[in-house]
Order: structure tokens, then C-alpha cells, then sequence
């Protein structure tokens, strides 16, 4: 039997053979890989003006150099309304390389009345059998229906996520839970990851987006609390100075690195926490929707590769 003073002892040897714990902030920025860490994905809505139809979005991101590809649920339904087969989509995006990684839908999932968000879980899982004749393998998941009333029962919240996600898992596709920054529910980071944890469900995961981060004044610090398993799409974009805040909209949104946003950091944070995903280019610049549309497929991902790689200079 040893005695308290020889357990002591032993206890400090012990510790004395284990390597000292940093925090993250405490070590230097990682040295980036040969091969680029992030995959790219090309949300439509960059060229949403130019009212090009699914078919020709889907060439566009293609001939762009996109591997990751990123629709709105409205096209895809206007493309079945006018005929089109979901199959010989489905085989054409496989065939051009590419990857329906994310989707964009506005399914009211979230809201208090009853009647409503059970209509909202039936429209969501509409949106998912869509998905997945196309291949698809997420969907975004924002407040919708409730933005301009601000639910604050965060709890609650997460089980209606849990909700979604479990018509998600019956149909194969992962709801997304997305922050917007100028609604009143889901606003700011912290209570969209409140949310998402208080679920308590294993598909769960957060889709943050540069500009709805800063939109909602979420600290972009914050983004350290966020592991890399929890975030599987980030949209990237940026803002410029001005309008302020406060006026800031959609349609200001600008290149990747073309504004004020602490792109290095974030990129930096995402790659260290051991987000390995897509980076989605999401812009909704009525500027770029007046231009040809491949030029700013093209420059949009020339402007996101830029930045990621500089994001590792010295």
C-alpha cells in the first residue's frame, strides 16, 4: 500500500512525462497543405439576375472550375414545372464533376403556430426528395417565418430542429441550421449554436456566412468555439465599409477579399478547428448580376482561392 507522500509523488512524475496543453489562439497559423484545404462550391444566387434557368447554373459552376455546386430550391422547381426530369440533371451534374453539396430552401419549420410548421416540415421534406433524385446531400435551414417576430425560446428552437432533422434523416439530406443576421430569430452565432446543440441531434450542424456574421454583430472571434465537424458548408463573402451595419443588405455583398471582412482569420480559424469543407461563394451583387455570368463564376473563385492562399503567407 503506498503511503499519501509516495502517491504524491508518483502523481507529479506522471505529470511531469505529459506535454504541456495550449489553448488554439496560443499557436502559430498552421502551416497550410501543399493541396488546398477547402473544396469550392458556387451558390446561385451570385448569377441569380441573369435568370439563366438550372440547366445552364449547373454549366456555368462546371466551366467556372467549381467542384461543389449550391442551387435554390425555387429554380429547381421551376425546372420541373417546365418538364425537366430530375434524373437527367442529376446525371448531368455528375457528369460535368460536380457535387450538389448544399441547397437553399425557405421551408417554415420554425415557427409557433402549430398548423403552420407541420405544413413547413411537409414543405421541407418536398425540397429533400428533390435533393436527392439530383444527388443532393444538405439544405440550408434559416429562420424562415420567423424574421421579423423574434422567437426567444432558444430551447424550443433546437427541438424543432430536432424536428427537421429527423425528416431530414428519413430522406437522406442534413437541414443546415443557418444564421441570418438581420432577422430577429437566429441572428447572432451564439443562439443559432444554442440552438443546434439543444437539439441533442447527431445530424446537427450550424451554416455560418461571412456576412451574415457580421450583419448580426456576431464576433467573428467567436467562430473559434465552433469545431470543425459542426459546420460541413461556410458561405464566404465580404462587405465593404460602408453602408454601415446597420443599412448593410444582401445586395451589398461583395468578392471574397474585395472588402473589410478579417478573411485571413477566419479562414485561418475554419482550417485549425479542422473545418475541411466547402467555401460557398454566396454574393447577391446586382452589379455582378449585370455581368456575364461565367466572368463572375470565374472571378469569384479566382478571388476565393486568392485570398485562401494568402491567408498563409507570412
Amino acid at each position: 500500500m503506498l503511503n499519501r507522500r509516495e502517491v504524491l509523488t508518483s502523481l507529479g512524475a506522471c505529470a511531469a512525462s505529459i506535454p504541456a496543453i495550449t489553448w488554439a489562439e496560443d499557436k502559430p497559423a498552421p502551416t497550410v497543405p501543399t493541396k488546398e484545404p477547402f473544396g469550392y462550391c458556387f451558390n446561385t444566387s451570385t448569377i441569380r439576375g441573369q435568370e439563366l434557368g438550372i440547366v445552364r447554373e449547373v454549366e456555368i459552376a462546371a466551366q467556372a472550375g467549381y467542384k461543389g455546386f449550391e442551387p435554390w430550391m425555387g429554380t429547381l422547381e421551376k425546372y420541373v414545372q417546365g418538364g425537366g426530369s430530375l434524373k437527367d440533371l442529376g446525371k448531368k451534374i455528375a457528369d460535368l464533376g460536380l457535387s450538389v453539396e448544399s441547397a437553399i430552401g425557405f421551408a417554415n419549420w420554425i415557427v409557433d403556430d402549430d398548423a403552420a410548421r407541420q405544413k413547413g416540415l411537409e414543405h421541407a421534406k418536398r425540397d429533400m426528395d428533390v435533393l436527392v433524385q439530383i444527388g443532393g446531400k444538405r439544405i440550408a435551414a434559416p429562420p424562415a417565418g420567423a424574421t421579423n417576430a423574434a422567437l426567444t425560446d432558444l430551447t424550443k428552437i433546437g427541438e424543432r430542429y430536432h424536428a427537421l432533422c429527423e425528416v431530414g434523416r428519413q430522406a437522406g439530406i442534413i437541414p443546415q441550421l443557418e444564421v441570418w443576421g438581420f432577422s430577429k430569430t437566429l441572428s447572432k452565432l451564439a443562439e443559432t449554436m444554442f440552438a443546434a446543440v439543444s437539439s441533442g441531434h447527431p445530424d446537427a450542424c450550424v451554416l455560418p456566412d461571412i456576412y451574415h456574421l457580421h450583419k448580426g454583430r456576431s464576433a467573428f472571434d467567436s467562430m473559434k468555439l465552433v469545431g470543425g465537424q459542426g459546420v460541413h458548408v461556410f458561405h464566404v463573402n465580404d462587405y465593404p465599409a460602408t453602408p454601415d451595419r446597420a443599412t448593410i443588405t444582401d445586395a451589398d455583398r461583395v468578392y471574397l477579399g474585395d472588402g473589410i471582412a478579417p478573411s485571413k482569420m477566419i479562414l485561418q480559424t475554419l482550417y485549425r478547428n479542422g473545418f475541411r469543407g466547402m467555401l460557398s461563394l454566396e454574393l447577391f451583387n446586382r452589379e455582378y448580376w449585370k455581368q456575364d455570368p461565367l466572368v463572375v463564376a470565374k472571378t469569384g473563385l479566382e478571388k476565393i482561392r486568392e485570398t485562401v492562399l494568402k491567408s498563409w503567407e507570412a
